[in-house]
């Protein structure tokens, strides 16, 4: 066991404290290589006349700056569309089309009598019926046959949901793709279809019982759906001998979910169906639009009549909309299909599904060819390669601008070497005495001239400088003392 008492240190053998000397050293030169990065990419003034050719590169390279200013002004705002296309999470509506048919089995007008010879009363020759429920997501040119076809008149589902009754089979929909290896499945629009048989109470059977299915939810491994919850049809068989009518509900599965709105908050929004974030802009809009928002403080509004329907009192706070609406919110109810399950002679002759059109929202097709320009991998490499390309053009124009500097100092001291030693001199003078703290207010300025002379309110002793300037010099002999 250690004793409780301090430990000394392990000696760092010759090799670590090398190595540890090299590391604070390299970290040391990449710090001053970051704060000496030039960044400036701009061609110092009067460069053209010291070129060969006259100036034409730094002509063209002005251009060219120019051109990726604008090129990447247009790149961010594209970019920033993009961004926001995608995360708007737009929705477009398409048409699902659903065929119900059923077939019969071991129907009396199917086993031609009952041979009286034979004393076979097997139980496997009960009548039954098979029920199948088929969906496809019509594509575009679908759509457009369908306006030329439409269905008959009376024929309508809630909602502008149209039904074609007995009509002759359609060709099958061409499957629409949600995604690039991925499609739309029946299944994929509705969380839940229950099928309700049309009879009394009374005359039920255990053979009536309402048919249920529930789409589990996804695993925490992946987005998919196990097999049994990712279908395009859907089949039950029951036993029968009698036509049976049957409703079909289908409770739909939107992401992010749309409710039903109440009347007090349509009248309101002017819709009847809406998510909750569009119901929330919705009663924002028209309060901006009824101009009810409070003057002082605006995050109250006033409510009029039909807020008040809504709201429940005489004013209320915009944070507070998205609770003041949840009472109005309500689940969507279900599309319902009716059928009716025939087992006669006549109408298996010649057998005719019955075809649903339902409006399903689907994502934007746009976004999903969108994406991969937000999420892709080569962008991050594509802007280390400019980022490393700017800073190789900065040390270039750096370089450019001293070699400027020292033909410019070369020109004027082989032009007139007399005044411009003389100047030079004169301006390392001034340097050199900001430097040391000794330059006077006003520099290398005459103060024997006529001007500081006169006196009077117009002149340069009655300016703020040199009031301040008496200030200054009273304050440096004060403290002096």
């Amino acid at each position: 066991m250690m004793s409780a008492g301090p430990h000394h240190s392990v000696p760092m053998t010759q090799a670590q404290i090398n190595q540890q000397q090299e590391q604070q050293k390299a970290a040391l030169h990449n710090a001053k290589l970051r704060s000496a990065k030039p960044t400036d990419k701009t061609l110092p003034d009067g460069i053209e006349e010291t070129m060969t050719d006259e100036g034409v590169s730094a002509v063209a390279y002005k251009k060219l700056r120019d051109l990726e200013r604008r090129l990447d002004a247009t790149m961010i705002r594209k970019r920033l569309d993009i961004v926001d296309t995608v995360s708007r999470n737009a929705k477009r509506y398409k048409t699902l089309r659903i065929w119900i048919t059923n077939t019969v089995e071991d129907q009396f007008w199917q086993t031609n009598g009952l041979n009286v010879d034979s004393f076979n009363f097997s139980a496997n020759l009960e009548s039954s019926y098979q029920v199948k429920i088929e969906g496809r997501l019509l594509d575009d040119e679908d759509d457009v046959d369908k306006e030329d076809d439409e269905a008959k008149p009376g024929n309508e589902l809630e909602g502008g949901d149209k039904m074609e009754t007995d009509s002759p089979a359609k060709a099958k929909a061409k499957p629409v793709s949600a995604r690039p290896g991925q499609r739309y499945r029946f299944s994929h629009f509705f969380k839940a279809l229950t099928v309700d048989f049309d009879r009394p109470k009374s005359a039920r059977s255990a053979n009536d019982a309402s048919i249920e299915w529930k789409k589990p939810d996804r695993t925490p491994a992946g987005s998919n759906l196990p097999a049994m919850a990712d279908f395009d049809e859907l089949t039950f068989k029951r036993n029968g001998d009698e036509n049976t009518n049957i409703t079909i509900n289908l409770y739909r599965h939107e992401d992010p979910e749309r409710f039903a709105l109440s009347p007090e908050l349509s009248d309101i929004v002017d819709v009847h169906e809406a998510t909750r974030q569009e119901a929330v802009m919705g009663v924002w809009e028209y309060i901006k639009l009824m101009n009810l928002q409070e003057d002082e403080e605006k995050r109250n509004f006033r409510c009029d009549e039909l807020l008040k329907k809504v709201v429940g009192r005489d004013a209320g706070s915009i944070p507070m909309i998205n609770e003041l609406i949840t009472p109005h919110l309500r689940v969507l109810p279900p599309v319902k299909l009716a059928y009716t399950i025939r087992v006669d002679e006549e109408f298996h002759k010649d057998p005719k599904p019955t075809i649903y059109d339902i409006r399903v929202a689907v994502d934007d097709p746009l976004r999903g060819k969108l994406a991969p320009f937000i999420y892709n991998t080569q962008y991050a490499q594509m802007l280390k390669k400019v980022a490393d390309l700017d800073k190789d053009l900065g040390v270039m124009i750096q370089a450019v601008a001293t070699h400027k500097a020292k033909h410019t100092f070369l020109t004027s001291m082989c032009d007139d070497p007399v005044n411009f030693v003389r100047s030079w001199l004169s301006s390392q003078k001034r340097d050199l005495e900001v430097i040391m703290g000794e330059a006077t207010r006003g520099g290398n300025e005459n103060t024997t001239g006529d001007e500081w002379r006169k006196g009077g309110r117009d002149s340069v002793w009655n300016t703020p400088n040199a009031r301040e300037s008496v200030n200054v010099l009273l304050s440096k002999q004060s403290a002096h003392r």
